[in-house]
Formats: structure tokens, sequence, C-alpha cells
């Protein structure tokens, strides 16, 4: 593969979401510009709620997977999934008071379902710490609590690692949320691949990005039989990754692969990089209600720098590292 190219500060677009960014690379070499991750935190077994044997310390379980059987909140799961014990949504959210201006004051009921999926029973911190196989299975339970929600208009899933990036436990599990609206930067991209398929007359929008990527290689990190593992065109923040289907599939969801095997390696291989599991946000983008054109991918973002007044306050993000670099240090992780 080519390596990357000097480039000077550039704003790109992004053609799933429409965001712009800045990408300059040689930002990083600013003082205190420099990247790296602290060493992987210690997990204390016994003040672990998600650890095999505290089943008690979490409400009572919604779903679990027991290979030899056993009741309900007992040991023997290999993935578990349980409500949140603080959530932000609920199914008997209660309207609040209405105010007489409802063009300055809408306010509705957070209605819907907010879970947590222990993703194995291991006290590790990282979904790259677990074995491949262990990534798959969760993510077959994903797949599953996802299409338990499936009257929701939309469900987005997650995976916080680290506290720097918002886990407030430190054990590797995601977080599945059951909205009853979709939010506007979904449906800014179902709008995007519907505009897409009616200026190409029925394309994939993601489907012939990654051809694209393919054929050009200086963004591709790894391919295998199932997926494709990239820096974005126009990644947001230093090392962001993204895994697409070779063959495009609206909803992950529904049968087909789930890109376990490359999320285990794109992990890995940011772990190989940095020395540690660095703080990072993932999630699982599928159709939303309504979509008729569109395809599942896993957006990867680690937490490597800071978000300031660039990106607060304009919404513009600034990339100190351009994703050619990450690609081609990635490939050799």
């Amino acid at each position: 593969m080519p390596g990357p190219e000097l480039r000077l500060p550039e704003v790109r677009v992004d053609p799933l979401t429409g965001q712009r960014a800045i990408v300059a690379g040689d930002r990083a070499g600013r003082p205190g510009g420099g990247l790296s991750v602290p060493a992987d935190p210690e997990l204390d077994p016994e003040a672990d709620p998600f650890a095999e044997g505290h089943e008690d310390r979490t409400p009572p379980e919604l779903y679990a997977v027991r290979p030899d059987g056993g009741a309900p909140d007992t040991p023997g799961w290999t993935v578990r999934v349980v409500p949140n014990l603080y959530p932000a949504l609920s199914p008997e959210s209660a309207a609040p008071a209405r105010d007489a201006n409802l063009d300055l004051f809408w306010a509705g009921p957070a209605l819907g379902a907010h879970e947590v999926i222990v993703n194995a029973p291991d006290p590790v911190i990282s979904l790259a710490q677990l074995r491949a196989e262990q990534v798959a299975g969760a993510m077959e339970v994903w797949r599953e609590r996802i299409r338990a929600h499936a009257e929701s208009a939309y469900v987005h899933l997650i995976v916080n690692e680290r506290r720097e990036a918002g886990a407030s436990l430190p054990h590797t599990h995601a977080q599945l949320y059951a909205l009853e609206f979709v939010p506007a930067a979904v449906a800014r991209e179902r709008e995007r691949f519907g505009a897409y398929a009616t200026r190409t007359m029925g394309s994939n929008l993601l489907a012939d990005l990654v051809q694209e990527e393919v054929r050009r290689r200086e963004r591709i990190v790894a391919i295998d039989p199932e997926t494709v593992l990239m820096a974005p065109y126009g990644a947001r923040v230093p090392f962001q990754l993204m895994i697409a289907p070779r063959t495009p599939r609206a909803r992950f969801e529904d049968d087909g692969p789930t890109g376990a095997a490359m999320l285990h390696q794109a992990l890995s291989r940011l772990a190989g990089r940095f020395g540690a599991h660095p703080p990072l946000n993932l999630w699982v983008r599928t159709a939303p209600s309504g979509a008729e054109h569109f395809c599942w991918r896993i957006d990867i973002l680690p937490r490597l720098t800071y978000l300031a007044g660039l990106e607060l306050g304009a919404g513009l993000h600034l990339n100190i590292v351009a994703p050619e670099q990450v690609a081609a240090e990635l490939r050799d992780a």
C-alpha cells in the first residue's frame, strides 16, 4: 500500500455524516500536542458489580446466555443483560408539565429503554482483552437486544471504555438506548443515503465509499472476508476508525456478519500502537425507521485529545493526525 502524503491543513466533509473537520497533522508537533495513553487501570474484582457471582448487585436480568443452563441471576453466564440502574429512558416516564409557550419550551417524556449488556464475566476493561470468540458472542447479544426493541424509532448501542471516555464502571459492557425518536444526526445520515441513492440510480452510499477506499488503499487498515477497517476520510479525532461490511446490509441486527473479528482486531491494533487500551467510544450505526437506503457500520472514536472551544462552540472538529497517517501506523501495529 502507498505511504501517506504530507498535506497542508484542509477542511474535509465526511461523506456519510456531512460533518466538516479540519485535518491539520502538523499541530501534533506543537507544545503539549503529543498523543499518549496512561497505563491500563487495575480493576478490583471484589468491587465489580458485573463480575460473575455478583449478580445480586445489579437489577434482575432481562436476558442472558448460559451455555449449561441455570436460573436467572446466578453464575454460569457468558453475556448478561440488565436494566440500567440509573436509566436515562424509561417506559414509565411521565409527561412533564405542559408549558404555555411550546414554541420556546417544549418538553416530552423520556420514553424508551436503557439496558446494560455485560460483554463477558471476565474482569477486563476492554473488548480487546477478551478472546475473539467472546467478542463475537457479545455482539450476537447486542444484535438480539436491538431486535427486542424493533418497535422503537431508533436503537443506539454504545461501548464506552475507560473513565476518560465516560465509563462509570470499568468492567467491559455495552449500553443500549431504545429511543422513541430518530436523533437528528441519524436522521441526517438517513437523508444523505436516500439522496445519494436518488442521484446514482439506487447505489448505496457506504458500499460505494468502501469500494473506492479499497481501490485507493491509502486509508485502509485491514480487510477480512466480511468487513473492512479504515480510517475515515473526514475523521473528527485522531485515530478514529470505522468498520463497514463488504456486502451492504441496512440493519446490523439482521442475519449476517457482525464484524466481531475486525472489531477485536481494531481495538487490539490501537492498544498495540499506544501500549495501553485507549479511552474510546464506539457505537453501532444501524438503519433508523423510515430508511429505504442505508448500511450499518461501527464507529470507533478514541479520546486522545480534548474537545475545546472550536468543537464545542462551532461543531467543527480539529483533527491533528491525518487519517492516511493513522492507517499507515495501524497497518504496522
